[in-house]
């Protein structure tokens, strides 16, 4: 059994030595920028991890475990274009470094390596991995069209969000798992068991997100907190803190929303004050451990031995910031 970090190692190698020599430069430099950008890679990592529960050969899917990173980061990459985002992992976006046409054809090219290396998965498996890929993509992108769309709104209900978040944050890291699964000749009971323990994992670690954009520690997060405060974004936080506001907190919060002119810190000191009274805190902590706790009865049914399993389940507390 492998751990996650020599995993991680195994995925960044074989980043590292990928050739992107065709012409023209201008069209790959990109690729090889975004991809050498660094980052988690949960997702390649939970494929292999799944893999892993059944065959010890986890070299032999290193073309589809990149190919799941590969759309993700292509899915970034035009995520920060349409959210004019000038940072990515520290340093300049692709629209920045080069220019917008860069972001959308190199993005392009990406999506199509995706799925050049996803066909590279063990023949006798080809078909229900792209069926899961396929409908995945699909899903992602239903899932930033319904995140641009709550940008102009201010009537999204928590059931709405969270669904969003299934769609776009959760679904590639399920399928992820799944994918590992099905190349490795697991159950298809299995298979749709390491798929839902992705789907709750990848809700709380979403949610985890918002909560840690207002209650973490900078230094941790890697990033300051309030962020998500400022640009006003339709968070679980700022939609339940909307719907269980009191008349007086509801106006006030609905000031800061339209607020133009105002200090950062100040906002940011207020709103989280607001929070704090309606009781935001303790409801977003409540929801995420429900999340995680379902994750983990996924993982429990899986019909592996449990040794087999530790090393999925310590992943999974590692990402949430937990010891085991």
């Amino acid at each position: 059994m492998y751990n996650a970090s020599q995993l991680l190692a195994k995925v960044n190698d074989f980043i590292a030595a990928l050739d992107y020599k065709r012409p023209p430069v201008g069209l790959y430099e990109p690729v090889e920028y975004t991809l050498a950008l660094g980052g988690k890679r949960i997702r390649p990592v939970l494929m292999l991890m799944a893999y892993n529960l059944y065959k010890e050969e986890v070299d032999e899917i290193l073309f589809p475990a990149v190919a799941i990173e590969t759309y993700h980061n292509y899915t970034l990459l035009h995520d920060d274009l349409m959210d004019k985002a000038d940072l990515r992992r520290g340093n300049p976006t692709v629209h920045k470094k080069w220019d917008e046409n860069a972001a959308i054809l190199s993005g392009d090219t990406m999506l199509v390596l995706a799925y050049q290396m996803m066909c590279r998965c063990p023949q006798p498996h080809l078909k229900a991995v792209m069926d899961i890929f396929n409908e995945t993509a699909l899903e992602i992108g239903e899932g930033q069209q319904y995140d641009m769309e709550f940008e102009t709104r201010n009537d999204v209900t928590e059931e709405q969000y969270l669904e969003m978040i299934r769609l776009k944050t959760s679904v590639l890291l399920a399928a992820s798992m799944q994918i590992g699964a099905v190349q490795a000749g697991a159950s298809p009971e299995d298979a749709r068991r390491l798929y839902d323990f992705g789907l709750q994992l990848g809700l709380a670690f979403q949610l985890q997100d918002d909560y840690l954009d207002v209650y973490g520690d900078p230094a941790i997060f890697g990033k300051r907190v309030g962020g998500d405060i400022l640009c006003n974004k339709k968070t679980y936080m700022l939609i339940n803190a909307l719907q269980r506001a009191d008349e007086g907190q509801r106006k006030e919060l609905e000031q800061w929303i339209a607020a133009v002119d105002y200090n950062p810190e100040e906002k940011v000191r207020a709103v989280t004050a607001l929070y704090d009274a309606i009781g935001i805190k303790e409801l977003c902590h409540r929801k995420i451990e429900s999340y995680f706790q379902a994750a983990e009865a996924c993982l429990d049914k899986v019909d592996v031995d449990d040794v087999r399993k530790q090393e999925l389940r310590n992943f999974a507390h590692s990402l949430m910031g937990r010891n085991v």
